[in-house]
């Protein structure tokens, strides 16, 4: 009977891990192609010329157009007037928010998430990274010093936990940065290096 039972347990673990390996994979591959299609298509309707791969070729030359002009004054005041009008509608100005702040942490080289830490958090550890020092204002109330540590939620890449943590409870953790957020994000699924 313990044979039996290991046995379908060895392929439920099997189910799930190929799950693991497959979802991210499709879902990848699904946005990937919505896009290339949806560019193929609409650049292939209307240009004179077609040659496979002008969707991808279209991608990544808007995507350099894009942070061109962002890079020059007059864009960047009309990508703040963009964002100003998506700030007053209410779901929208959540999710372009919460996307904008984790990619320009994760894209940009002055990105915050640089320093992995391990902090106390209910009576056991987790991993965070170290933002910077807490407002002074926050250290008079707590009496110390203290730091700020963001605390990726697990399964969401959009979410997370500020803490205030008191500085000699930081232990630093040497490992990428990059690593340790897939480690959080995948809920300790993906080990790092």
């Amino acid at each position: 009977m313990d044979k039996k039972n290991n046995g379908g347990s060895a392929l439920s673990d099997y189910f799930i891990k190929g799950l693991v390996v497959l979802i991210p994979i499709a879902i990848t591959f699904s946005v990937v192609k919505w896009v290339l299609d949806l560019t193929e298509g609409v650049l292939g309707k209307n240009l004179p010329f077609y040659f496979p791969g002008l969707g991808l070729v279209s991608v990544l030359l808007l995507i350099f157009i894009v942070g061109w002009f962002s890079s020059h004054l007059f864009w960047q005041r009309i990508i703040a007037l963009g964002e100003a009008l998506l700030d007053k509608i209410p779901v929208v100005k959540f999710i372009y928010k919460s996307v904008k702040q984790f990619s320009a942490a994760m894209f940009e080289s002055t990105g915050l998430f640089k320093t992995v830490v391990l902090v106390p958090y209910h009576q056991s550890l987790t991993m965070g990274f170290l933002i910077s020092d807490a407002p002074a204002a926050v250290n008079e109330k707590l009496e110390g010093e203290y730091v700020c540590v963001f605390v990726p939620w697990s399964l969401n890449m959009t979410s997370g936990t500020n803490l205030f943590v008191k500085k000699a409870d930081v232990i630093f953790v040497d490992i990428k940065p990059e690593d340790a957020l897939r480690f959080m994000l995948t809920a300790g699924a993906v080990k790092p290096n």
